[in-house]
Protein backbone atom coordinates (compact mmCIF):
# COMPACT_ATOMS: atom_id res chain seq x y z
CA UNK A 1 0.00 0.00 0.00
CA UNK A 2 1.20 3.50 -0.81
CA UNK A 3 1.87 5.99 1.98
CA UNK A 4 0.18 8.94 0.31
CA UNK A 5 -2.57 9.64 -2.18
CA UNK A 6 -2.97 12.80 -4.25
CA UNK A 7 -6.66 13.57 -4.66
CA UNK A 8 -8.22 16.06 -7.04
CA UNK A 9 -11.40 17.64 -5.71
CA UNK A 10 -13.36 18.54 -8.82
CA UNK A 11 -15.85 21.28 -7.94
CA UNK A 12 -17.76 20.80 -11.17
CA UNK A 13 -20.34 23.24 -12.51
CA UNK A 14 -23.36 20.94 -12.85
CA UNK A 15 -26.32 22.06 -14.95
CA UNK A 16 -29.60 20.26 -14.33
CA UNK A 17 -30.71 18.18 -17.30
CA UNK A 18 -27.59 18.96 -19.35
CA UNK A 19 -25.46 15.80 -19.26
CA UNK A 20 -23.48 16.57 -22.42
CA UNK A 21 -22.24 19.90 -21.06
CA UNK A 22 -21.59 18.40 -17.66
CA UNK A 23 -19.46 15.61 -19.14
CA UNK A 24 -17.55 18.06 -21.32
CA UNK A 25 -16.51 19.95 -18.19
CA UNK A 26 -15.79 16.72 -16.33
CA UNK A 27 -13.48 15.57 -19.13
CA UNK A 28 -11.43 18.76 -18.84
CA UNK A 29 -11.26 18.39 -15.07
CA UNK A 30 -10.15 14.75 -15.19
CA UNK A 31 -7.40 15.62 -17.66
CA UNK A 32 -6.24 18.50 -15.47
CA UNK A 33 -6.13 16.21 -12.45
CA UNK A 34 -4.07 13.65 -14.33
CA UNK A 35 -1.73 16.37 -15.62
CA UNK A 36 -1.21 17.47 -12.01
CA UNK A 37 -0.22 13.93 -10.97
CA UNK A 38 -3.40 13.14 -9.05
CA UNK A 39 -3.98 9.47 -8.24
CA UNK A 40 -7.75 9.96 -7.98
CA UNK A 41 -10.29 12.65 -8.75
CA UNK A 42 -13.55 12.98 -6.83
CA UNK A 43 -16.44 14.58 -8.74
CA UNK A 44 -19.81 15.64 -7.28
CA UNK A 45 -23.12 13.89 -6.64
CA UNK A 46 -25.45 13.42 -9.64
CA UNK A 47 -22.93 15.06 -11.94
CA UNK A 48 -24.74 13.79 -15.02
CA UNK A 49 -28.27 15.22 -14.62
CA UNK A 50 -27.96 17.33 -11.48
CA UNK A 51 -29.34 16.55 -8.04
CA UNK A 52 -33.17 16.39 -7.88
CA UNK A 53 -33.55 17.62 -11.44
CA UNK A 54 -36.81 16.33 -13.00
CA UNK A 55 -34.84 14.70 -15.83
CA UNK A 56 -33.84 11.99 -13.34
CA UNK A 57 -37.24 10.38 -13.93
CA UNK A 58 -36.87 10.15 -17.71
CA UNK A 59 -33.18 10.31 -18.63
CA UNK A 60 -31.36 8.25 -15.99
CA UNK A 61 -29.33 5.31 -17.33
CA UNK A 62 -28.17 1.95 -16.10
CA UNK A 63 -24.76 1.30 -14.57
CA UNK A 64 -22.92 0.04 -16.57
CA UNK A 65 -24.32 2.28 -19.26
CA UNK A 66 -23.48 5.25 -21.47
CA UNK A 67 -22.69 7.69 -18.65
CA UNK A 68 -20.63 5.30 -16.54
CA UNK A 69 -18.82 4.17 -19.70
CA UNK A 70 -17.80 7.78 -20.29
CA UNK A 71 -16.31 7.94 -16.80
CA UNK A 72 -14.48 4.63 -17.23
CA UNK A 73 -13.06 5.78 -20.56
CA UNK A 74 -11.79 9.00 -18.99
CA UNK A 75 -10.18 7.03 -16.16
CA UNK A 76 -8.38 4.69 -18.54
CA UNK A 77 -7.28 7.37 -21.00
CA UNK A 78 -5.86 9.52 -18.22
CA UNK A 79 -4.47 6.73 -16.01
CA UNK A 80 -6.38 7.95 -12.97
CA UNK A 81 -9.01 6.65 -10.57
CA UNK A 82 -12.33 8.51 -10.91
CA UNK A 83 -15.10 8.62 -8.33
CA UNK A 84 -18.35 10.42 -9.13
CA UNK A 85 -22.08 10.50 -8.55
CA UNK A 86 -24.50 9.39 -11.30
CA UNK A 87 -28.26 9.03 -11.60
CA UNK A 88 -28.95 5.31 -12.06
CA UNK A 89 -31.94 3.45 -13.46
CA UNK A 90 -32.09 -0.19 -12.40
CA UNK A 91 -32.44 -2.30 -15.54
CA UNK A 92 -34.77 -4.80 -13.86
CA UNK A 93 -36.94 -2.85 -11.41
CA UNK A 94 -36.69 0.48 -13.29
CA UNK A 95 -36.25 2.23 -9.95
CA UNK A 96 -34.09 5.37 -9.92
CA UNK A 97 -31.13 5.64 -7.56
CA UNK A 98 -28.75 8.40 -6.52
CA UNK A 99 -25.60 6.35 -7.07
CA UNK A 100 -21.85 6.71 -7.10
CA UNK A 101 -19.07 4.69 -8.65
CA UNK A 102 -15.31 4.31 -8.49
CA UNK A 103 -13.49 3.49 -11.74
CA UNK A 104 -9.90 2.38 -11.53
CA UNK A 105 -7.16 3.59 -13.86
CA UNK A 106 -7.76 0.61 -16.16
CA UNK A 107 -11.32 1.76 -16.82
CA UNK A 108 -13.08 -0.82 -14.64
CA UNK A 109 -15.88 -0.07 -12.17
CA UNK A 110 -14.57 -1.42 -8.87
CA UNK A 111 -17.31 -0.10 -6.60
CA UNK A 112 -20.91 1.06 -6.94
CA UNK A 113 -23.05 2.48 -4.15
CA UNK A 114 -26.67 3.63 -3.94
CA UNK A 115 -27.43 6.44 -1.50
CA UNK A 116 -29.31 5.40 1.64
CA UNK A 117 -30.14 8.58 3.56
CA UNK A 118 -32.38 10.25 0.97
CA UNK A 119 -33.82 13.65 1.92
CA UNK A 120 -37.58 13.46 2.30
CA UNK A 121 -38.06 16.02 -0.49
CA UNK A 122 -36.04 13.81 -2.84
CA UNK A 123 -37.91 10.54 -2.22
CA UNK A 124 -40.09 11.29 -5.24
CA UNK A 125 -36.93 11.08 -7.37
CA UNK A 126 -34.73 8.41 -5.81
CA UNK A 127 -35.22 5.00 -4.22
CA UNK A 128 -33.27 4.02 -1.11
CA UNK A 129 -30.13 1.92 -1.45
CA UNK A 130 -29.45 -1.13 0.67
CA UNK A 131 -25.74 -2.01 0.60
CA UNK A 132 -22.40 -0.66 1.78
CA UNK A 133 -18.95 -1.79 0.70
CA UNK A 134 -15.28 -1.09 1.30
CA UNK A 135 -12.77 -1.93 -1.42
CA UNK A 136 -9.04 -2.60 -1.43
CA UNK A 137 -6.98 -0.26 -3.59
CA UNK A 138 -3.29 0.66 -3.88
CA UNK A 139 -4.23 3.60 -1.63
CA UNK A 140 -5.70 1.52 1.17
CA UNK A 141 -9.29 0.58 1.90
CA UNK A 142 -11.82 3.04 0.46
CA UNK A 143 -15.46 3.36 1.49
CA UNK A 144 -18.10 5.18 -0.50
CA UNK A 145 -21.16 7.15 0.54
CA UNK A 146 -23.00 10.25 -0.69
CA UNK A 147 -23.68 13.70 0.79
CA UNK A 148 -26.49 13.48 3.40
CA UNK A 149 -25.41 9.94 4.30
CA UNK A 150 -23.03 11.91 6.54
CA UNK A 151 -25.63 13.91 8.44
CA UNK A 152 -24.87 13.62 12.13
CA UNK A 153 -28.15 11.80 12.72
CA UNK A 154 -27.27 9.20 10.07
CA UNK A 155 -23.67 8.70 11.12
CA UNK A 156 -24.22 4.95 11.41
CA UNK A 157 -23.58 4.79 7.65
CA UNK A 158 -20.07 6.19 8.01
CA UNK A 159 -19.64 4.22 11.23
CA UNK A 160 -20.34 1.02 9.35
CA UNK A 161 -17.77 1.90 6.69
CA UNK A 162 -15.27 2.58 9.46
CA UNK A 163 -16.04 -0.75 11.13
CA UNK A 164 -15.50 -2.41 7.75
CA UNK A 165 -11.98 -1.03 7.70
CA UNK A 166 -12.25 2.10 5.54
CA UNK A 167 -9.17 4.30 5.72
CA UNK A 168 -10.62 6.86 3.33
CA UNK A 169 -14.31 7.67 2.82
CA UNK A 170 -15.15 9.32 -0.51
CA UNK A 171 -18.41 11.26 -0.54
CA UNK A 172 -19.64 12.90 -3.76
CA UNK A 173 -21.96 15.71 -2.68
CA UNK A 174 -24.27 18.47 -3.81
CA UNK A 175 -24.44 20.78 -0.81
CA UNK A 176 -27.05 23.47 -1.32
CA UNK A 177 -27.55 26.81 0.42
CA UNK A 178 -29.96 29.72 0.09
CA UNK A 179 -29.33 32.04 -2.85
CA UNK A 180 -28.34 34.94 -0.53
CA UNK A 181 -25.54 33.06 1.23
CA UNK A 182 -22.08 34.59 0.76
CA UNK A 183 -18.60 33.39 1.58
CA UNK A 184 -18.64 35.51 4.74
CA UNK A 185 -21.73 33.62 5.91
CA UNK A 186 -19.70 30.43 6.52
CA UNK A 187 -22.08 28.44 4.32
CA UNK A 188 -21.79 25.07 6.05
CA UNK A 189 -20.50 25.80 9.54
CA UNK A 190 -20.35 22.60 11.57
CA UNK A 191 -23.00 20.80 9.49
CA UNK A 192 -20.37 18.75 7.68
CA UNK A 193 -17.20 19.28 9.68
CA UNK A 194 -18.63 17.83 12.90
CA UNK A 195 -19.77 14.46 11.50
CA UNK A 196 -16.66 14.10 9.32
CA UNK A 197 -14.32 14.73 12.23
CA UNK A 198 -16.33 12.44 14.48
CA UNK A 199 -15.79 9.56 12.06
CA UNK A 200 -12.14 10.51 11.61
CA UNK A 201 -11.50 10.53 15.37
CA UNK A 202 -13.15 7.19 16.02
CA UNK A 203 -11.53 5.25 13.19
CA UNK A 204 -8.43 7.32 12.34
CA UNK A 205 -9.65 7.77 8.79
CA UNK A 206 -9.96 10.62 6.29
CA UNK A 207 -13.24 11.88 4.82
CA UNK A 208 -13.07 13.53 1.38
CA UNK A 209 -16.13 15.28 -0.01
CA UNK A 210 -16.46 17.24 -3.24
CA UNK A 211 -19.52 19.32 -4.02
CA UNK A 212 -20.75 20.91 -7.20
CA UNK A 213 -21.21 24.59 -7.99
CA UNK A 214 -24.06 26.39 -9.76
CA UNK A 215 -27.80 26.91 -9.27
CA UNK A 216 -30.50 24.27 -8.99
CA UNK A 217 -33.11 24.50 -11.74
CA UNK A 218 -36.35 22.55 -11.42
CA UNK A 219 -37.27 20.17 -8.64
CA UNK A 220 -38.04 20.82 -4.96
CA UNK A 221 -34.93 22.92 -4.30
CA UNK A 222 -35.13 25.21 -7.32
CA UNK A 223 -33.34 28.52 -6.73
CA UNK A 224 -30.87 27.20 -4.19
CA UNK A 225 -27.21 27.15 -5.11
CA UNK A 226 -24.08 25.06 -4.65
CA UNK A 227 -20.98 27.03 -3.74
CA UNK A 228 -18.09 24.60 -3.52
CA UNK A 229 -16.06 24.73 -0.28
CA UNK A 230 -15.32 20.99 -0.59
CA UNK A 231 -13.67 19.39 2.42
CA UNK A 232 -10.96 16.98 3.49
CA UNK A 233 -11.13 16.16 7.19
CA UNK A 234 -8.95 13.94 9.35
CA UNK A 235 -8.87 13.28 13.10
CA UNK A 236 -7.29 16.69 13.74
CA UNK A 237 -9.87 18.66 11.75
CA UNK A 238 -10.11 20.31 8.34
CA UNK A 239 -6.93 19.82 6.31
CA UNK A 240 -8.33 21.18 3.05
CA UNK A 241 -11.21 23.46 2.11
CA UNK A 242 -12.16 24.21 -1.49
CA UNK A 243 -12.84 27.64 -2.89
CA UNK A 244 -16.19 29.38 -2.48
CA UNK A 245 -17.49 29.41 -6.02
CA UNK A 246 -20.99 29.94 -7.40
CA UNK A 247 -20.77 29.69 -11.17
CA UNK A 248 -17.35 28.47 -12.31
CA UNK A 249 -15.95 25.08 -11.38
CA UNK A 250 -12.40 24.56 -10.26
CA UNK A 251 -10.02 21.76 -9.34
CA UNK A 252 -8.45 21.56 -5.90
CA UNK A 253 -5.58 19.20 -5.15
CA UNK A 254 -4.61 17.70 -1.80
CA UNK A 255 -1.86 15.22 -0.94
CA UNK A 256 -3.07 13.03 1.92
CA UNK A 257 -1.11 10.71 4.16
CA UNK A 258 -3.06 7.47 4.20
CA UNK A 259 -3.99 6.73 7.82
CA UNK A 260 -3.58 3.33 9.39
CA UNK A 261 -6.72 1.98 11.00
CA UNK A 262 -5.80 1.19 14.59
CA UNK A 263 -9.00 -0.24 16.02
CA UNK A 264 -11.40 -3.07 15.24
CA UNK A 265 -14.40 -4.91 16.61
CA UNK A 266 -15.84 -4.17 20.02
CA UNK A 267 -12.90 -1.91 20.87
CA UNK A 268 -14.62 0.67 18.67
CA UNK A 269 -17.47 0.98 21.16
CA UNK A 270 -14.94 1.54 23.93
CA UNK A 271 -13.30 4.37 21.98
CA UNK A 272 -16.68 5.99 21.30
CA UNK A 273 -17.32 6.06 25.05
CA UNK A 274 -13.83 7.43 25.75
CA UNK A 275 -14.39 10.22 23.24
CA UNK A 276 -17.88 10.81 24.67
CA UNK A 277 -19.39 10.37 21.20
CA UNK A 278 -22.88 8.92 21.05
Amino acid sequence: MKEHIIIGLGQLLVEGGEPDRNFERAEIMVRDASHNKCDLILLPECMDLGWTHPSAKTESLTIPGLYSDKICKLAKENNIYVCCGLTEKDDQTHKIYNSSIICDNKGKIICKYRKINILSEALDYYSIGSNLSVIDTPFGKIGLNICSDNYYDSLEIGNTLGRMGAQIILSPSSWTVDYNITEESDPYGEKWIKPYQTLAKIFNLVVVSTTSVGYLVGGPFEGRKMVGCSLVVDKDGVIYRGNFNEIAGDLGIKKIKIPISDIKGTLIGKRIKELDLK
